[in-house]
């Protein structure tokens, strides 16, 4: 890749040029950090170590926490580190490096929702078969193909985006090093890239998108079948969450993928990549495990634990 380009470093230009606004932004994606930090390896840790929640279902949490935490890392800590040194400067490898892990872990994360939804379905529809269809072996093929495909497509994209040449200009319109700014920068002909870009992304969404929206629809169809309000209530519950987050991921993902180069402009794109970058990680938590009662439980049994460590 060293013989491709004539620059070995690049200048990012962040979410602002007006001092006035770098304090209140790096204070506000600090305390967005802490919480996406706390509340995911929070939710890990909680998983881990209540036997309770040692299921499918908290399997693929912990497992979509933990890819939160990486992929949310991957940019984050430069944003912040930029608004407070004001030095956007990032080196080549450093901008592939963090191309590499952030694609990789947002993949990830994408086919990780798509298994969450596939296991709602197994649970609502076919809950005597549960525990024979989602067993620990299911589980972990499933959320070891994720990964795998994540980090094949990842090794493509950034195999690809790092064999350009960057030869006019070293500014990336952008406030990390993500593909569409940096084919921008490229004064190669990145026809190729364009093209592995969208269908990857879009065999990524549609595939995964598939599995969500057939999972939710034989969700929904058995529910209507219930006879128990109460239980009709808790699968509504869970769905609207999941499709909530859901939602946002893959909206702000099309809207940044799925559409030609030449539609991109550096506001739009900073606005949508903010939500799938640093705020989506940081709702996760929230959204997925807050308004669960077990999970609730397991919190409180947490807290009287360290009460009762602290406070004899």
């Amino acid at each position: 890749m060293g013989n491709s380009t004539e620059v070995d470093e690049f200048r990012l230009l962040g979410l602002t040029g007006i001092p006035e606004l770098q304090v209140p932004l790096l204070i506000m994606f600090t305390l967005i950090y802490l919480i996406t930090l706390l509340g995911n390896l929070g939710m890990v840790m909680l998983i881990l170590l209540d036997f309770r929640l040692h299921t499918p279902m908290y399997f693929f949490l912990s497992n979509l926490s933990l890819v939160d935490c990486v992929y949310s890392s991957a940019v984050t800590p430069k944003v912040m580190a930029g608004l407070l040194m004001r030095d956007q400067v990032i080196s080549y490898g450093g901008c592939a490096a963090q191309m590499f892990f952030f694609v990789a872990f947002a993949s990830v994360d994408c086919f990780l929702l798509a298994a969450m939804a596939y296991d709602r379905c197994v649970a609502v529809c076919k809950p005597l078969h549960y525990t024979t269809t989602m067993t620990a072996s299911v589980c972990a093929h499933m959320v070891l193909s994720c990964y795998a495909w994540g980090f094949a497509e990842s090794a493509i994209h950034t195999g690809l985006t790092f064999s350009l040449s960057f030869c006019h200009s070293n500014v990336v319109h952008h406030f990390f090093c993500d593909i569409p700014p940096m084919l921008a920068l490229s004064c190669s002909d990145f026809y190729v890239n364009e093209i592995v870009l969208f269908t990857l992304a879009a065999f990524n969404v549609s595939s995964a998108l598939v599995v969500i929206l057939t999972s939710y629809l034989l969700i929904l169809t058995a529910i209507l079948r219930m006879h128990s309000a109460e239980g009709r209530k808790k699968a509504f519950s869970t769905c609207t969450s999941h499709l909530t987050a859901v939602s946002i991921f893959y909206g702000t993902v099309i809207f940044m993928y799925l559409q030609p180069s030449s539609s991109h402009t550096m506001d739009s794109d900073q606005m949508a990549s903010v939500f799938y970058t640093i705020v989506v990680p940081m709702l996760n938590p929230i959204v997925y495990s807050l308004r669960n009662k077990e999970v609730n439980g397991a919190v409180g049994k947490a807290k009287e634990k360290v009460k009762t460590l602290f406070c004899p």
